[in-house]
This record gives structure tokens, sequence and C-alpha cells, in this order.
């Protein structure tokens, strides 16, 4: 087993999670799946705007339209019924003063729709004859006055009354509302008088109406950007939610293989020391503890012949005895006796006890709760980790006292050491790739059942705590029951 157990993990995991490759080969994938969806949403979102976008800009077409038609007509009929009021005075053929007066009288008197609705009378020389929102100006020549936007009003009335008739928009002072307004006119003209006679209509409430009609097709576009843009970030989202999901699906596949892994790495290990154990006990303990009786026996004869023994032989003697000892207790700890027959506990308290007595320094043990029939592959991964802890706090802590505890309770399974030596920071030394090695593989072997290893350190105080809880346990147990019907290397069931 030249192989530390951080690189057999390490590799593992490098054969279980692969390279980059299949990574960005994934990310890849889900980029071409993404991308395309939001170009089309992207292309659709304009393509909808620029339809919704030609279709109010046409629907404003034909409602002005359709209003200035009407607004035409509606003022075609007031100038006809104006002119039936006036024209037996202009087929009569007199042009005296006294007639037109009585024109002009008639025109004045006409009104519809409130102040707003009058009719006015200019001749060809731009002189007012007829404008009752402003009668100080009948009498005077406008022939140059223009509206707010620049327009000769009067010169352009003028000009389509010498057409016969005509429409002429422009922007004129609305009586009710006391400002400005647009405003559309129509005129005839009285060829022989050299009149212009018209009314006009304001356009105000077409314009407020095409206002409105604009701001709620602004308003369904952005309606329909909105739900285009929620549509768009459903799709995303279940596609994201899917590629999170295949993703968290392999990662447990892959965490599952690993810990399968992990957990036949840890079994080969403990088969391999169990074997070695085997070995050094029934074989090179053995031929050990036969030489030892074969020098006894010789060390015996020669004390009866010569009353005296060589001391080289003696010193070969207790070099016999040393070595014994050491290959009884490098099987002892390849692989306990006590743990497979009287259990976790017992074990503990044998490695503690033997390593007090090696280390020189005190060793307290407690234990805490009913513990059962823990599965094998549990107490091998505590065992181990106590091992291990044990180990770092011979070579490193300069302790003089270790405390283990051993807590069962509601199915789960604690194990604490503590020391009071120099204590050291668990962080740096895990980063470390050059150290830390014991605490990284005291990690990986308790990660292999489901467990988890937490280390609290500063000087005076060093806490190593192992815990496996319930579920990792139960787990185990229903895989060591059903064993038997499942073929070989089978991960414990989830």
């Amino acid at each position: 087993m030249g192989m530390s157990w951080n690189r057999i993990v390490l590799g593992l995991r490098h054969a279980v999670s692969g390279p980059r490759g299949p990574r960005r080969l994934r990310q890849r994938i889900l980029m071409l799946a993404v991308l395309p969806l939001l170009v089309s949403l992207l292309l659709i979102a304009l393509a909808v705007r620029q339809q919704a976008a030609d279709l109010s800009a046409r629907e404003h077409r034909l409602v002005e339209s359709a209003y200035m038609a009407s607004k035409e007509a509606e003022l075609r009929n007031y100038v006809s019924v104006a002119m039936s009021m006036i024209q037996p005075l202009y087929d009569s053929g007199r042009d005296d003063a006294q007639t037109k007066a009585e024109a002009a009288r008639i025109l004045n008197s006409i009104d519809y729709g409130g102040s707003d609705g009058y009719f006015f009378a200019y001749d060809y020389q731009g002189l007012c004859i007829v404008l009752p929102p402003q009668p100080e100006l009948v009498g005077q020549n406008l022939w140059e006055i223009r509206d707010r936007d620049g327009r000769p009003v009067v010169q352009a009335l003028i000009a389509k009354a010498r057409e016969g008739e005509g429409f002429f928009r422009y922007v004129w002072n609305k009586p009710s509302m006391r400002e400005v307004a647009p405003k559309l006119g129509f005129v005839v003209g009285l060829q022989r008088w050299q009149w212009m006679v018209g009314t006009g209509l304001y356009l105000d409430d077409i314009q407020a109406t095409l206002d409105e009609l604009d701001r709620q097709g602004h308003d369904h576009v952005w309606t329909t950007m909105l739900w285009i843009g929620g549509i768009s970030l459903l799709a995303l989202s279940l596609v994201a939610g899917s590629a999170l999901a295949l993703n968290l699906s392999e990662t447990r596949a892959a965490d599952a293989q690993l810990q399968a892994m992990a957990r036949k790495v840890v079994q080969s290990q403990e088969d391999e020391r169990a074997h070695l154990s085997r070995e050094l006990h029934d074989s090179t303990g053995q031929t050990l503890v036969s030489v030892k009786l074969l020098m006894d026996s010789a060390l015996a004869q020669l004390q009866r012949q010569f009353d005296s023994t060589p001391e080289t032989l003696r010193k070969a003697r207790a070099r016999l005895d040393e070595a014994l000892g050491e290959v009884r207790h490098i099987s002892h700890r390849l692989r306990p006796a006590l743990l497979d027959t009287l259990g976790l506990p017992s074990a503990l308290r044998q490695i503690g006890e033997e390593f007090a007595e090696h280390a020189g320094l005190a060793f307290f043990m407690r234990s805490h709760g009913e513990l059962g029939d823990l599965p094998v592959d549990i107490k091998t991964v505590l065992f181990r980790v106590a091992q291990e802890a044990l180990t770092n706090i011979e070579k490193h802590a300069q302790a003089t006292r270790v405390d283990l505890r051993l807590l069962a309770r509601s199915g789960a399974v604690r194990l604490t050491l503590q020391d009071d030596g120099i204590g050291f920071d668990p962080l740096a030394l895990t980063n470390d790739p050059r150290r830390g090695i014991g605490l990284r593989n005291m990690s990986e072997r308790l990660a292999s059942i489901g467990g988890r290893l937490r280390i609290l350190s500063h000087p005076g105080v060093t806490r190593v705590v192992a815990d496996v809880p319930a579920e990792a346990i139960a787990r185990f147990a229903r895989f060591a029951t059903a064993s038997s019907d499942l073929p070989p290397g089978s991960p414990p069931a989830s």
C-alpha cells in the first residue's frame, strides 16, 4: 500500500469527474440551445414591435382621415346653409352697399355649436367684413395676418375662394378656450361681390382622440413586449432549470459513484491490512516464536554444560523478543482483533492505552450511549480516524493528556479526541499539499461513509470531532443486510 489514501481519492475523483472537456462540452451544448432561443425571441420581439408600430400608424391615419372627412362634410353642410340664406340677396343682382350690408348682417347672426361655431367673410383685398368673435377687427385689412406657425391665413383662404371653394388648415384663436387651436376652414367665393365666405371647425378634439389612440397603441406595444419578455424568461428558466437538473443529476451520480469506489478502496485497504496482519501473525510471528524456542533450548544446553551463556546470545535473545513484540504490535495496528470480536469501544480503548504507554502521556476514554451492532465499514473508519489522530498527537502535539469520547445518540455516532498540546492551524495545514496528509486522510475516510470531520485547535486545546449521521449508518446497515443479493462492488442503497 505504497500509495497514500489522499492520492487514491484524488485519482478516484479524476476518474469519476473526468477532465474539463465534458464539462466544457456541456456548457457549449447549453449555449447552443440558449443562444438560438435568445436570438429567435429577440427577432420575434423586434418584428412584433415593428408590426405593432406600423399598425398603430396605419390606424392613426385611418382615424384621422375618417375624422377629417366627417369634418369636411360637416363644414360643407354649414356653409351650404349659410349660402342658402344669403343666396337670394346675391341672386338679386344688386351689388349696392345696402344689399351687401344685409348679407353681412345675416352671416353675423348665424351661429352653431356655441361661440366656436361662426361664419366669417372677407373681400378679396383682405378687408374683414364679418368676424363675430372679434367685431373690433371688422373694417380692418387683415391681408398680412399670420397664424402661430407663420402661415398667411387670410391670403390662403382668399386664394381658395378665387378657385371657387376649398379647405385650409391653420391655427386660430378658439373663443371658448381663449387660446389658439388647430382649425379646418372651408370657404366659397362670391365672385361678383369679390367676397370670401366661410366657416371652420376646431380640430383639438380630433387631436386629443388621436393622441389617446397613439397612447393606447404604445401601451399595447409595451404590453406585448412585456409578454414576450415574460415568455422569454420562462423559456430561459426552463432551459436553465433543465440544465441545472441534469447537472445535479450527473453530480449526484458522480458522487454516488465516487462514494462506491472510495468504499471499495477502503475495503481493499482493510482487506490488505487484514491479510498482512494474518501473514505477520501466522507466518512471520510463528517463525520468530520457533526461533525463540530454539534459542531458549540452546541457551539451556549451554547453561548446563558450561554453567554460563555467551553475552552475544543473551543480546540476540533480547533482540528477538523485541522483534517479536514489534511484529505483534504491527499486526495489531494493521487489524486489531478486538475490533472484530469485542467491538469498537474495546478496540479504541486498547489502542489508546497502547498509545499512552508508548508515547508516555495520560489517556482517558469515556463511552456514552448504546452503539448497537455498527456496520463494519463504520467501525473501521472510526477506528482508523482515531488511530490517525493519535499518531498525529504523538508526532506533533507535544501533549501530556488525551481524552477520547465515544457518543451514540439517536442513531448517530460521534467520536471526539482532545489533547492539551501546542495546537495548529487546521485550514492552513489542510490546504498545504506537502503537509496535512493525515488530516485529509481522516476527512476523506469519513466522507466515504457519509460522515464529517471537524477540527478546532488553538494552544492548549485541540479537538478532533468525527460525526457519522444516523442516515449513513442506516444506509450501510441496509447494505450489509442485502449484500448477499447485490452484485459485487455495488454501492450502499440510498
